[in-house]
């Protein structure tokens, strides 16, 4: 122990700790309580620097194994472990306990708008679905090219901030309309049609455009920002649905 006027009995590089209660919805399709969803609470020891994810590994480690939830990278950047935390869409990995309230029972629950598979897993299907026919790739015309496609910054800039998206669904299950339609593309998929409609190098904006002017489509977005400021990355998604519903019109006349 190194002694210090401040705190003569604190060793010097250690980092505090404190006990902190996840309050954690449970639903399994083998559970005695059918389809009805239930809440678990579980008491860790934790660390200042410790994210929820690090609590949720140690109540799967130490307390019930049988808890489900999806994790991989663990550094904000595979979109694996989004999840409602005190009632709002966050990367489990990037949350600190300290800024949630540790000292209130932190609630943590699936996303909202997709089907339950087990505890934290949501089957994420209806969402990659959307993804897909929104054709997330490059589309192009005429002959293979014999070298790189050249594109300037300014090019690049007009569509960087799409292209942050990590597909982690947080924005597309804080929407409102998602939530009451499952028909709705979401936030999600018009980031990514976004990204590739304004790419100079892109040939198929306009069959993006047609297939998000869809009744289902981009038109059904009411401007809420839970999307933007559910987005883990920072990308401005409300912006960018703005910018694609000017798009259309503009290519409507």
């Amino acid at each position: 122990m190194t002694a210090t006027l401040e705190n003569p009995a604190t060793e010097v590089g250690t980092v505090p700790s404190f006990e902190v209660t996840l309050r954690v919805r449970r639903y399994s399709p083998e559970s005695e309580h059918g389809e009805e969803s239930t809440w678990d609470e579980f008491t860790v020891t934790a660390h200042g620097t410790d994210r929820v994810l690090d609590a949720l590994h140690k109540i799967k480690w130490e307390h019930d194994g049988s808890l489900t939830f999806r994790r991989s990278c663990a550094h904000g950047v595979c979109g694996s472990d989004a999840m409602r935390i005190n009632g709002r869409n966050r990367l489990a990995c990037k949350t600190l306990l300290k800024d949630v309230n540790p000292d209130k029972p932190i609630t943590v629950e699936p996303i909202k708008g997709l089907p339950v598979i087990k505890d934290l897993v949501v089957d994420m299907e209806p969402f990659f679905a959307s993804y897909r026919e929104i054709m997330p790739f490059l589309i192009t015309s005429g002959n293979e090219p014999s070298k790189e496609r050249i594109q300037s910054a300014e090019q690049r800039e007009r569509f960087d901030d799409t292209t942050k998206c990590i597909l982690c669904a947080a924005c597309t299950s804080s929407c409102p309309v998602f939530w009451t339609d499952g028909q709705y593309f979401g936030p999600a998929a018009i980031v990514n049609a976004h990204r590739f409609i304004f790419d100079s190098r892109d040939d198929g904006a306009t069959q993006r455009l047609e297939i998000l002017n869809d009744k289902e489509g981009v038109w059904r977005c009411r401007t809420t920002f839970n999307c933007t400021e559910a987005c883990p990355r920072g990308i401005e998604i409300t912006k960018a649905i703005q910018e694609v519903k000017r798009a259309m019109i503009r290519r409507a006349f």
